[in-house]
């Protein structure tokens, strides 16, 4: 394994991360306040506690999500699209890196970038509603592996994409709202049976269920079918990147 290969790529990314992090750490952050001022103190203070948990803290999990998922995907198509747009993606297929090296770089970068936002955000949620968080190590782990699996999933967004319009659609169209009608500011059993049975192919519900079930203990889905989702989205989404680097695909064209 080339560490010295992964380390550049790495050290790389996160130097352009922190040359942008007012709009890449704050801005998300920034945003994300906004929702627990007007949905957590504002609003929240006068809806019902949901399975024993006030309204407020309740959607801690789901906002956090929020902003992983399209972070995730956003600064890890946007790291490995610069360099197939300013054509310096040659000099890392001509490097003594393999694609496993790239991808850990990249992607590992970009999971960091993430992982960080989320701690930061969850700090910043501590500023307007109380909660707990009964199961720690499950938190972190759905944070790191929800990070790492869409991180994959823009690592290939980027790789597909024609222009930097294509980078923002399926942020923009597809994760946020799939995230909005995941259970972010409700639980899904709050719904009608029949939109239930139609929630449930939302994926998005099975990330922010097993979320919200490290912190509170309470899900809308059965945890190891959180955990299985996650993982088959993770593994998904590696053999993708496996196949696009052994064939080249909108690599080397």
């Amino acid at each position: 394994m080339n560490w010295h290969g992964v380390h550049a790529i790495y050290r790389f990314e996160m130097a352009r991360w922190f040359r942008t992090i007012g709009q890449s750490l704050f801005s998300p952050v920034l945003s994300t306040s906004l929702y627990f001022i007007v949905f957590g103190s504002a609003i929240g203070s006068r809806m019902v506690a949901i399975d024993g948990v006030s309204y407020g803290a309740f959607i801690v999990p789901g906002l956090i999500m929020l902003s992983i998922l399209t972070e995730s995907v956003s600064n890890a198509s946007f790291g490995i699209y610069m360099p197939k747009w300013a054509g310096t993606i040659y000099e890392l297929l001509s490097a003594p890196v393999s694609p496993i090296e790239a991808v850990l770089g990249y992607v590992g970068a970009a999971s960091t970038k993430s992982v960080i936002i989320g701690l930061v955000i969850l700090a910043t949620a501590r500023l307007f509603v109380p909660f707990e968080i009964e199961h720690p190590l499950w938190m972190l782990t759905f944070l790191v592996l929800t990070s790492i699996s869409f991180c994959l999933f823009g690592f290939i967004l980027g790789v597909l994409a024609k222009g930097f319009e294509q980078l923002q659609i399926v942020p923009m169209l597809i994760i946020t709202p799939l995230t909005f009608l995941g259970g972010t500011f409700y639980s899904i059993s709050m719904l009608p049976e029949f939109w239930q049975k139609i929630t449930l192919l939302n994926p998005v519900v099975y990330l922010i269920s097993g979320f919200r079930w490290a912190f509170y203990g309470i899900s809308d889905v059965n945890i190891a079918v959180s955990v299985a989702a996650t993982a088959g989205f993770l593994g998904l989404c590696l053999s993708v990147v496996y196949w696009i680097f052994s064939t080249g695909y909108r690599l080397k064209s």
